[in-house]
């Protein structure tokens, strides 16, 4: 249980961090997210709780494969100037390619 409250202490500060940040500097505070952190964090704390290589390499594929997959959700905020969209109509777009995303994620990793 002690691990469980560290790790939701450690990823909300980062999480946090990242958020106050967006106000001041917004362009620092996205290069921060972007960054792997928390597939470092989770990949860290994945492999000390479970202590299995295997499943640790499953985790980064999918990782891997996962991340172009989910930056479908920011293709409608691209070209929401284009397209006149409002940031609803953005965020709601961006959710149903994320999705999309999704469904071609589990079947490449299904093909791993």
């Amino acid at each position: 249980m002690l691990s469980f409250l560290i790790k939701i202490v450690i990823s909300s500060l980062v999480i946090s961090f990242a958020s106050w940040l967006s106000n001041k500097k917004p362009q620092l505070a996205g290069f921060i997210i972007a960054l792997p952190l928390t597939t470092i964090i989770a990949l860290f704390f994945s492999y000390i709780e479970h202590g299995d290589k295997s499943k640790s390499v499953a985790f980064a594929k999918s990782i891997f494969i996962g991340i172009p997959a989910t930056l479908t959700f920011f293709i409608p905020f691209i070209f929401n100037k284009f397209l006149g969209l409002n940031f609803w109509a953005s965020f709601i777009l961006g959710i149903i390619f994320l999705i999309i995303g999704f469904i071609i994620h589990k079947n490449i990793m299904n093909y791993l």
